[in-house]
């Protein structure tokens, strides 16, 4: 019942996730623990806290001693509580950007990164030898000293904040509009940008589990409140979070939605241009070639991985790489914790349009002349088991392809299907490791030039868009 994806464990509440099966992977964990010492904290979805009890009970009946977040928090402050504790695991309970209907829970290991594949297997291989749950009350723990209240929100604010520019970010008074998606993100976000004097106003910040009726995922789709506002009331920037805060979403001064992978590639560019940096970015296979671009004009090289956070810190560890991110939304930069953290990306961004001097919108622009232009698509598709069981052995298996009208470079298998054309253009289709869901990633030079290869690859696969 206990299966890892992409994104650590996510599942059906009440379906998967129950109290049984998180107990279950408390366990699991708790015979790989070499010290006896684990950080745990949550978000606000439906059942997290509770779930993160849950969670406690176990390892403090295990005789281990557990660092307990009281507040929901953002998953990177979980992430630096980790790496600060210099533990061998912290836990989040969180589906991150997931339906309301789902939650889940995500693994670091030490150093506050993602766990790998390695461990996470490990960990679900533990769960099917069913050992024996071990469990103490959550409020015995309490009293018995096992478990204890921790907080560790100042000293991961001031991480932020040592890291960027404020007295820039003080000089350019800038105002921002913060969309929470009814997550975690308000309480660091407002510390952060009142203390570099920004003016800013909040929006969706209530605790409601189903996120307004929404996905609370930084998308286009979702943003059109924030966009509005931002325009109407002529905002610097709008910044939205994800539920669990490792991701973005940006508004810039016309109230047009930017893509994240614009967001990367201006951050990679304003590290070696601004700032001076010099090393290699790295970026999953579903994520723009525009930051090959930029690495190629400033004597640097782009990594590329599958999808899936901890591969890009394993790609950023071994190329010694100054940031890594992915098309969803996610990035991080050397120096600060060793996975996506959309509180320090939205905090950098702040840092980049004080320093420049620029919108974002304005810099945006400056990059498609400089670059060039290049479009982005993205398409998903529910499936069923069968429907999964022939695109696999379509794809995977026969390794068919269909004819797209253009002379192809290369193929890679490594995370599903990629196909890189001669004119640099490229498709991909992978099943998704968070959501039962078909993913189709496409980029070119126009985005009619999109819509032909899409269509060609959604008839040859006999699948209709959600």
């Amino acid at each position: 019942m206990i299966k890892f994806g992409t994104g650590g464990w996510r599942a059906i509440i009440a379906d998967a996730f129950t109290k049984e099966n998180v107990q279950i992977l408390a366990q699991a964990v708790v015979k790989e623990l070499s010290k006896k010492e684990i950080v745990i904290g949550f978000d606000r979805r439906f059942l997290s806290d509770i779930a993160a009890q849950w969670l406690a009970e176990v390892f403090a009946g295990n005789g281990i001693h557990v660092y307990f977040i009281k507040r929901a928090v953002p998953t990177p402050m979980i992430m630096f509580a980790t790496e600060s504790l210099k533990l061998d695991y912290g836990l989040a309970v969180t589906a991150s950007h997931n339906p309301a209907i789902y939650n889940g829970i995500k693994v670091f290991t030490y150093g506050g990164r993602d766990a790998t594949q390695e461990v996470t297997a490990v960990l679900q291989k533990n769960t099917e030898t069913n050992d024996p749950v071990s469990v103490m009350d959550f409020e015995t723990g309490i009293k018995e000293g096992l478990i204890e209240y921790y907080n560790p929100q100042n000293e991961y604010i001031d991480a932020v904040l040592n890291f960027v520019d404020t007295e820039a970010i003080r000089k350019a008074q800038l105002s921002v509009l913060v969309d929470t998606m009814f997550g975690v993100s308000k309480t660091s976000l407002s510390i952060i940008l009142n203390t570099t004097r920004c003016d800013v106003d909040i929006i969706n910040d209530r605790h409601d589990t189903l996120f307004g009726g929404k996905l609370p995922s930084p998308a286009s789709t979702t943003l059109h409140k924030l966009s509005d506002l931002v325009r109407e009331n002529h905002y610097d920037i709008g910044i939205a979070t994800d539920g669990d805060a490792d991701r973005i979403g940006i508004i810039d001064e016309n109230g047009r939605f930017i893509h994240p992978n614009l967001l990367i590639a201006l951050i990679y560019r304003y590290l070696l241009v601004e700032k001076g940096w010099h090393g290699p970015a790295v970026r999953n296979l579903s994520t723009t070639h525009l930051i090959d671009k930029i690495a190629a004009k400033y004597g640097q090289y782009v990594v590329e991985t599958p999808v899936g956070f901890k591969h890009i810190t394993e790609g950023m560890d071994e190329s010694g790489a100054i940031i890594g991110g992915e098309s969803s939304g996610g990035l991080t930069i050397a120096g600060h914790i060793k996975g996506k953290d959309g509180i320090f990306a939205a905090t950098l961004l702040v840092e980049m349009i004080a320093v420049t001097g620029k919108k974002i919108g304005q810099l945006v622009n400056e990059l498609y002349q400089e670059f060039g232009d290049l479009y982005n698509d993205e398409r998903d598709y529910s499936f069923t088991l069968a429907t999964r069981e022939r695109i696999e052995t379509l794809l995977f298996a026969d390794r068919a392809l269909p004819d797209f009208e253009k002379e192809v470079d290369r193929i890679s298998y490594m995370d599903g299907l990629k196909v890189y054309f001669k004119d640099n253009s490229w498709i991909s289709a992978r099943f998704s490791g968070t959501e039962p869901l078909i993913r189709i990633f496409v980029e070119s030079d126009s985005n009619r030039e999109n819509l032909r290869l899409i269509e060609i690859l959604e008839k040859f696969l006999d699948i209709k868009g959600n």
